[in-house]
């Protein structure tokens, strides 16, 4: 007999749900990926700490290390302290070091494991920013603490640089300081207003266009201190057109949530948030695609990108919620509470619809489990 329960629908009515019995693909083992591809990964919060939640962070370390552990074994890349994380979004400066610092140390257990981490400026209060020196100070802090622990650089984007910088020439000014003194090729970041509104007008111009052409050029001018951009601009044709235009040796990195399957199909790589949450089939599907499968490749990850879209649905900062959820439903995590208390910033109808499309999916990994906790989400909202 199918499981089944009861779930909220449009207009308020409740209906009743049974999934469908699928089984979750299971990766092969030992594929090589003609592909990088980063998940940036969530942390964990600590729900036993006595703190204020919106005012304090308190993580779970062994769980969020636990989870880091498990894309690695998928064959996944870890995009540490990103916005996933919640960086600059409850999680702070000193916590985010820890955070990269027990990352470095874990990947050491995973001979190959690929790693990156977040190097940005949000120690530096955008309102305290009086000009680009200082943007550039913040940026140098974060990356001498990053390198001196071996690890290589993803220069996040700066709200604070956004604020102050009054032209392309000021972008130039700043990712030329930090890239001349990269000690190995870093990944750029390139992240809509979409995700972050204090972003608008990033690279001195609220035209995409000619911001791009900033970006490529200062890419062009330090090829050699570029491993790649990862833009997230929900737009695969801007994306294209930039991929096309890289110096040769210089990746796309795709954060692209709501088109990543073409994307990646045809020649862009991948750091993605939505790679938390389908982490088994994304692993599935790139091992198809090494192998040259294309057809089985958008066969397991063509179904993820409904769910992919929904949790990034606007407003699209807010999707860092469906990714926990679904570490929750999937039973890598005790609880559903995070950082910040964020677990509060969707509605009880945005899970029900997210719970359903990822048993369409395929991607509830251990379904009793998953009804179970979705029935506890439900009787918290009086729904028994």
């Amino acid at each position: 007999m199918a499981l089944s329960l009861k779930l909220p629908a449009r207009g308020g009515a409740i209906e009743s749900y049974s999934l469908r019995g699928t089984v979750p693909v299971k990766p092969a083992t030992g594929v090589k990926f003609n592909r990088i591809a980063y998940s940036a990964a969530h942390v964990v919060a600590d729900p036993r700490a006595a703190i204020d939640p919106w005012l304090e962070a308190a993580v779970d370390w062994d769980a969020t290390i636990a989870y880091r552990q498990r894309l690695w074994s998928l064959g996944l890349g870890v995009a540490e302290a990103m916005d996933t994380a919640q960086r600059g979004m409850g999680l702070d400066w000193p916590t985010s070091l820890e955070l990269i610092t027990r990352s470095l140390d874990a990947a050491r257990d995973y001979p190959g494991a690929i790693i990156a981490s977040g190097c940005g400026t949000d120690h530096l209060a955008p309102q305290d920013a009086k000009g680009i020196d200082d943007v550039i100070r913040a940026y140098e802090e974060q990356m001498a603490a990053i390198e001196k622990l071996g690890g290589k650089l993803i220069v996040m984007a700066s709200r604070a640089l956004a604020r102050v910088a009054k032209s392309p020439a000021d972008y130039e000014k700043v990712y030329g300081r930090i890239l001349s003194q990269a000690k190995q090729p870093v990944v750029l970041h390139w992240l809509g207003d979409m995700f972050d509104p204090a972003l608008s007008g990033y690279w001195g111009s609220s035209d995409v266009d000619a911001a791009m052409d900033t970006a490529l050029g200062i890419i062009a001018a330090h090829a050699d201190k570029v491993d790649g951009i990862k833009i997230s601009l929900l737009d695969k044709d801007k994306e294209i057109a930039m991929r096309s235009s890289l110096p040769a040796g210089v990746r796309m990195y795709t954060g692209d949530d709501f088109n990543y399957a073409g994307l990646i199909e045809s020649g862009s790589h991948a750091l993605l948030g939505i790679f938390d949450a389908i982490a088994p089939a994304a692993s599935a599907a790139l091992g198809e695609l090494a192998q040259g499968n294309t057809d089985r490749f958008h066969a397991i990850l063509g179904p993820t990108v409904p769910l992919s879209r929904h949790i990034f649905a606007a407003p699209t900062r807010f999707y860092k919620t469906g990714v926990v959820f679904m570490a929750w439903l999937n039973g890598h995590q005790s609880h559903f509470t995070m950082v910040g208390g964020q677990q509060s910033t969707r509605s009880l109808p945005h899970f029900a619809e997210l719970f359903r499309l990822a048993d369409a999916a395929n991607l509830l990994e251990q379904p009793e489990l998953a009804v179970r906790r979705m029935n506890t989400l439900l009787a918290l909202h009086g729904i028994e």
